[in-house]
């Protein structure tokens, strides 16, 4: 598939050349050998491409690479080094015979994100679904690694088929945002806490659990959910250290309380230690503590 396309038709400008082709591990390694004045690779771009073609999330759009007029590569090396990596053949736009005069212009328009493509499918409040589905990925495949740096980052396809496999994160959401303007707590925690106590113990109502939270009113001390009330209040006024992944911790403390509270134990300090996991849902079958003192 060919198309042309003349710049400057009439002034004897050599025309860009447009193809689609399937690019081979072999075909890209041999035009990386053309790479000549790109910015520095980046491997975790690399990486992130690569994790995308070996789970077959690739697919063909206008964005490719480029070839400049002496056929040196002016743009694509980390799509090249990505089917480099993954080791599999796919199909790529490539262009010849781009005018090195473009090249300050290259690349300078803004990524889509998570949350352009939750909202182009329709989804209410992206910004906080996006960051909510990334942290329910972690917490889902990897609870105890760091929710930060390279290892967070999700595709924008992956984030779509979390949400259609787990479409109570949508009404989770609600509870989240109600709880993080309640007790400053992350979006993000709270809606995944929200969301996975739910899902694990739907015989639990949890009404007196958010509204205990929300208002702290006629709360004893060491009730889980005055605790993590004020635990929430305290790490937002910077009186009590903030780490880096504030949602993990935020959500490690969630769990925490909500076990406490399920099973009717009180709790008078959440602390976190280094090398903490993040605890599982309680299943004991026992009286809530809310439930026992209503």
């Amino acid at each position: 598939m060919r198309h042309q396309f003349d710049p400057h038709p009439g002034k004897g400008t050599r025309a860009m050349r447009m193809e689609v082709l399937h690019v081979s591990p072999e075909l890209a390694a041999n035009w990386l050998t053309r790479n000549i004045n790109n910015r520095p690779l980046s491997k975790n771009t690399v990486q992130q491409l690569a994790d995308q073609i070996e789970r077959g999330e690739w697919q063909l759009t206008h964005q490719g690479i480029a070839f400049d007029e002496d056929d040196l590569l002016i743009d694509g090396q980390h799509r090249l080094a990505a089917i480099v990596r993954a080791g599999l053949t796919v199909p790529l736009t490539v262009t010849h015979g781009v005018p090195r005069t473009a090249f300050t212009v290259m690349d300078t328009g803004r990524k889509r994100t998570g949350r352009d493509a939750l909202a182009l499918a329709g989804e209410a409040n992206a910004t906080h679904l996006a960051a909510a589905l990334r942290g329910l990925h972690l917490y889902l495949h990897a609870p105890n690694s760091a929710w930060s740096g390279s290892s967070s980052i999700t595709s924008n396809d992956q984030l779509l088929v979390i949400l259609e496999k787990h479409p109570g994160i949508r009404d989770a959401l609600f509870h989240g945002i109600t709880l993080n303007r309640a007790c400053r707590i992350t979006v993000t925690a709270a809606t995944i806490g929200w969301y996975v106590t739910t899902e694990a113990r739907p015989d639990i109502d949890q009404s007196s659990w958010k509204d205990g939270v929300i208002t702290g009113a006629r709360l004893e001390s060491g009730d889980p959910r005055l605790t993590l009330r004020n635990t929430m209040l305290s790490l937002a006024s910077g009186r009590t250290h903030r780490r880096r992944d504030d949602s993990r911790e935020h959500l490690l403390y969630y769990l925490k309380s909500w076990n406490a509270w399920v099973e009717g134990r009180t709790i008078k300090l959440l602390r976190r230690s280094p090398n903490e996991t993040m605890p599982r849902i309680s299943h004991q079958s026992v009286t809530a503590l809310g439930d026992r003192n209503a």
